[in-house]
């Protein structure tokens, strides 16, 4: 397998024993719990950060006769005029993971630095909601608040769709739906994070990485097989359950995708950026050297997760200001 970056190889070593780290049969329970204790949900006054950011909880109705959908509606507090907005799904697996724990670090690194108003939106959790669900649940959020965008202050025009892990699979996959079905304001661009976008499971890196890291081929089928349900393994998959699948990769927005060299999804999201190019899109794509799955979250303070972080950032403000000028 690839080396790691020493750095991230010594914070990989700290956790211990991996493979009690990683979802495997029967353990989902415990693994949310585990989920839950190392990301535990922020409160409002610890997301509104003294005063420096305004923080509000949504509930949407969601599509056709579905269940209201929560949405967490974050921005800088003395921002005036309509702010572009990112649009986020966590991560988790399609099985773990809230919509209130990813929020302290997209504020930090993008809200305040770059005047961007956040959405984040909470989707049903698999294997208890399978596919379509989940992605009927972003796509409600997503039309609710570009719908909205006066009265929440944001700009409808200037909506950045973005996620990590499986919540980057659900983007991508939010992001075809939208274009196909035309139904709202087309996003100035995709912020994928190491997405989970191909059931297959059979690149190089998903064989070359099994049995590695935190997260690995085994874990990743279980998430596949809960989100999927029945549909799991067919072969005529739609490509809002799984972006890989799509054949198409035209009109899409300007793409960041970034994943590690060290992490099973490192193929995947290298392909995907290809199609793009393929098609004639804009993609940028990062694969950082020596990392593992999650490794900013893991080793945030490692020379490789600050670089990742800044690059992301970067990628961001262009895309902004593009927009600004159009």
């Amino acid at each position: 397998m690839p080396r790691l970056d020493p750095e991230l190889g010594a914070a990989l070593a700290s956790l211990g024993d991996l493979s009690k780290r990683r979802l495997v049969p029967g353990n989902l329970a415990a693994q949310r719990e585990r989920d839950a204790a190392s990301r535990p949900r922020p409160t409002a006054a610890l997301l509104r950060a003294d005063g420096r950011f305004a923080v509000e909880e949504l509930s949407v109705p969601g599509l056709d006769g579905g269940p209201d959908v929560t949405l967490v509606h974050a921005r800088p507090a003395d921002a005036t005029g309509p702010l572009p907005v990112l649009y986020y799904m966590h991560g988790g697996g399609m099985i773990m993971g809230n919509a209130w724990s990813v929020l302290p670090k997209i504020l930090r690194d993008w809200s305040a630095p770059l005047g961007l108003a956040v959405v984040s939106v909470e989707y049903r959790l698999a294997p208890d909601a399978v596919y379509p669900k989940p992605l009927e649940d972003c796509r409600a959020g997503l039309l609710w608040t570009t719908g909205h965008a006066d009265e929440l202050g944001i700009d409808g025009e200037r909506v950045i769709i973005g996620g990590k892990s499986a919540g980057g699979g659900l983007a991508a996959a939010l992001t075809l739906l939208g274009r196909d079905r035309g139904d709202g304001p087309p996003p100035i661009g995709q912020l994928l994070l190491c997405p989970m976008l191909d059931d297959r499971l059979d690149t190089l890196s998903a064989h070359q990485l099994a049995g590695t890291g935190i997260w690995d081929r085994t874990s990743t089928a279980l998430a596949w097989q809960a989100y999927l349900g029945d549909l799991y393994g067919t072969p005529d998959l739609p490509p809002y359950a799984a972006a890989a699948r799509a054949d198409d990769l035209s009109g899409l927005p300007p793409t960041y995708i970034d994943a590690g060299s060290a992490e099973m999804f490192r193929d995947e999201n290298v392909a995907y950026a290809r199609a793009i190019w393929g098609a004639g899109g804009d993609a940028e794509l990062h694969v950082w050297p020596g990392a593992f799955h999650g490794f900013d979250s893991v080793a945030p303070a490692a020379a490789l997760s600050r670089q990742a972080r800044e690059t992301r950032t970067r990628w961001l403000s262009r895309v902004l200001e593009r927009s600004r000028r159009n």
